[in-house]
């Protein structure tokens, strides 16, 4: 099995439903991953960088686990990106990340009819991880297909709303074990 680490970039993780969720889930179903919960290892904003940076040089494959935060991170992942991916170690003659697996996964709040050219938004979800596709580009990183969930809402958490959201999220963490369980399988099968 490859080494897999889950950043959870979740600004409050005990406020989440879905996020929760998905984390407990690839919990359970991925024993040997390292899982990094930003928001309880950092709710004072001061990140260990040389802790991250060695859990980052550990992995095979990086999950990046957020909801969808103004079209990007939230802003305490987005404070551990620019603190830990630095010149010199995430990008740069001498970077140390190049040849790793990246899968971004997320939800959204909005559903998936206002993330399309004549909804809303007026743009599909995909294109809002230009600069994100560009940061691992810069890093040398494998971006794979994102794996995400729309329509994951704080509005109306009525119990019905709640099941609903649980089952979307086991749903997302399914898909996202199948992609990491293949990435084991190819591997496997190239050695």
């Amino acid at each position: 099995m490859n080494n897999i680490l889950i950043i959870s970039g979740h600004p409050d993780l005990n406020a989440s439903i879905a996020n929760a969720t998905i984390l407990e889930e690839l919990a359970a179903a991925l024993p040997e991953a390292e899982i990094r919960r930003l928001d309880g290892l950092y709710a004072d904003s001061k990140i260990d960088i040389k802790s991250e940076q060695e859990s980052l040089l550990k992995a095979d494959v990086i999950v990046w686990q957020f909801p969808f935060s103004w079209y990007s991170l939230p802003g305490l992942m987005k404070l551990w990106l620019d603190e830990v991916f630095i010149h010199g170690f995430a990008h740069g003659s001498t970077a140390k990340l190049g040849g790793k697996k990246l899968i971004l996964s997320f939800t959204t709040g909005a559903p998936d009819a206002l993330y399309a050219p004549e909804g809303l938004f007026g743009h599909r979800v995909e294109d809002y991880l230009l600069p994100l596709e560009t940061t691992a580009r810069l890093c040398h990183l494998e971006l794979l297909e994102p794996v995400y969930t729309c329509g994951i809402s704080y509005v109306g958490r009525d119990h019905q709303k709640i099941m609903q959201q649980k089952t979307l999220a086991r749903q997302h963490a399914l898909r996202l074990v199948a992609v990491i369980n293949s990435l084991s399988s190819d591997m496997q099968a190239a050695s």
